[in-house]
């Protein structure tokens, strides 16, 4: 029932322009608070880490009045973005594990309600994988080879394993993308990132 009514509001919060005008406002209201309270030393936290990062961009590329300025617009809003998407995740593993707990211990006897939701989740995303079940292969083999293994450990690598493996993805992207700006746009990045170390600030 609370995801049935918070649906449309969910929804609304999902669209950009509506996350781009919390964020300005989040931005506007630090950066009105007072200097000595709480928020306004976050604000003056979130100013110094962008003053480094345009500091480091600087010490890369040349950066000038105009682009300064949208360079400092765009850092703000991008650590406050993710910073706002840290707390909504942490807010969210929270929330799990409060209904977690209320459901293995049958708090205010919702865990029948929170088992039958999620029945109905586990259900809805079994469908299309049975549907791709050989006629041959019995539904236990099926299962235990695939989604629910019979030693009861996930069908999928650890957690340092996925990591690890996008790190490494991100990083080869990263790297053929510099290639190719190196050698078929004008912007020499491979010079800039091996210069990077050595060069001066302007």
């Amino acid at each position: 029932m609370i995801k049935l009514v918070s649906a449309p509001i969910r929804g609304l919060f999902r669209f950009p322009l509506v996350q781009f005008a919390i964020v300005i406002g989040v931005i506007l209201w630090l950066q009105a608070a007072d200097d000595h309270s709480m928020f306004g030393r976050i604000f003056s936290g979130l100013d110094k880490l962008v003053t480094s990062t345009l500091e480091l961009v600087s010490s890369i590329l040349t950066v000038k009045s105009f682009t300064r300025s949208w360079l400092t617009f765009g850092f703000m809003i991008a650590y406050v973005y993710l910073a706002g998407s840290f707390l909504l995740w942490l807010a969210r593993l929270a929330f799990g594990a409060a209904v977690d707990f209320a459901g293995r211990h049958n708090l205010l006897y919702l865990r029948s309600t929170i088992a039958r939701e999620r029945g109905i989740g586990a259900y809805r995303a079994w469908v299309p994988f049975e549907r791709i079940r050989p006629a041959e292969v019995s539904q236990r083999d099926w299962e235990e080879a695939f989604a629910w293994p019979a030693n009861n450990k996930p069908p999928y690598p650890p957690l340092r394993h996925r990591v690890l493996r996008s790190i490494l993805f991100y990083a080869v992207a990263i790297l053929v993308a510099a290639f190719l700006l190196q050698f078929f746009t004008p912007f020499p990045v491979l010079t800039w990132i091996v210069g990077w170390p050595t060069a001066k600030p302007p």
